[in-house]
């Protein structure tokens, strides 16, 4: 994961298929661990725009997770949010859209009400409302995602500056920027104190 952040993808990838390789041989391929390596393997895939690579390794995370947790538990439905985000960075919004209401439904069902996961499905489908123009939808999610991030991490955290951020976008990209500008300024205010 470090070598990801970096930047040192190759290297990231290696490391990634060697403990994926290691788990599957001492583990079986339909182990939990075995969907952690895959998970890590297509967020790196993802972060490098190798969208049909990290599709086919979020599908097989999916499937053994479903298989192994049952189809309501919060790690199905992170596989269906990553999966979703694959789906809608390749311009396939219907099953993007599909996949992102389904993992919405199952963490309001099985997590706390205010439990930041439900915040990141809400962004997600309000980014998807954003790319197909349905601004009011979009309003709605983020400003219940906004709610939801302040009450479970404080009004001064990374993600409630990365969604005042977007809310912001989504004004600028109505032209609406009196309302825009304040959420800039929030987050860029946020954001100056985290870093010193």
């Amino acid at each position: 994961f470090y070598l990801q952040q970096k930047g040192e993808y190759a290297q990231a990838e290696l490391l990634y298929e060697q403990a994926l390789t290691i788990f599957e041989h001492l583990l079986g391929k339909e182990h939990l661990s075995v969907a952690t390596s895959l998970n890590n393997l297509a967020s790196l895939y993802f972060e490098q725009g190798k969208y049909s690579q990290a599709e086919l390794l979020q599908k097989r995370v999916l499937a053994i997770r479903k298989d192994k947790l049952g189809k309501e538990h919060s790690q199905v439905a992170l596989s269906l949010n990553n999966l979703a985000e694959t789906y809608r960075f390749q311009g396939e919004y219907t099953q993007a859209k599909q996949l992102h209401e389904r993992a919405l439904a199952i963490r309001e069902k099985v997590l706390n009400q205010t439990h930041p996961d439900i915040a990141q499905s809400l962004c997600n489908l309000a980014g998807l409302y954003t790319t197909l123009g349905n601004y009011a939808q979009a309003k709605t999610f983020y400003q219940q995602a906004l709610q939801i991030e302040e009450k479970a991490r404080g009004s001064e955290h990374p993600e409630v500056a990365k969604t005042l951020n977007s809310l912001a976008e989504l004004y600028r990209l109505q032209a609406k920027y009196l309302q825009a500008k304040p959420l800039y300024e929030r987050a860029l205010d946020i954001n100056e104190k985290i870093l010193g």
